[in-house]
């Protein structure tokens, strides 16, 4: 399912215009990291053109940002692009899946999880 806001079809245009052009995020977000809209996020008044409100619409259920690019139709940069900047608003909460010592077992029940999730989002 592709909610991106356009209407007329995939256009890259739009999406890196959503971010003003840049495609590396404020902070560093794993594309299986967990976003979650805050209080002051679902309280955002509706604006469907706006990918702001998108967003935080998509993530009153958690979402990983690989899953927000899947259903947004855009490039993960972009998608951690917006992440980074809604968390920077606090419109949205980001949790990390793993931990630096996690072992080989919980990347791959974390990998598969993601794939499950992104075919979902199609």
């Amino acid at each position: 399912m592709n909610t991106a806001v356009n209407g007329d079809g995939p256009a890259l245009a739009r999406p890196y215009s959503w971010t003003g052009g840049r495609t590396e995020p404020a902070v560093e977000l794993a594309v299986e990291a967990r976003v979650r809209t805050t209080a002051r996020g679902a309280a955002l008044p509706q604006r469907r053109a706006s990918a702001q409100w998108t967003v935080t619409q998509l993530c009153l259920r958690p979402r990983s940002v690989a899953e927000l690019a899947a259903h947004l139709g855009v490039p993960l940069g972009v998608a951690r692009v917006l992440v980074a900047d809604l968390l920077a608003d606090d419109l949205v909460t980001v949790q990390a899946t793993l931990t630096h010592d996690a072992d080989a077992d919980e990347r791959r029940d974390l990998i598969e999880r993601v794939l499950s999730g992104l075919r979902t989002a199609r």
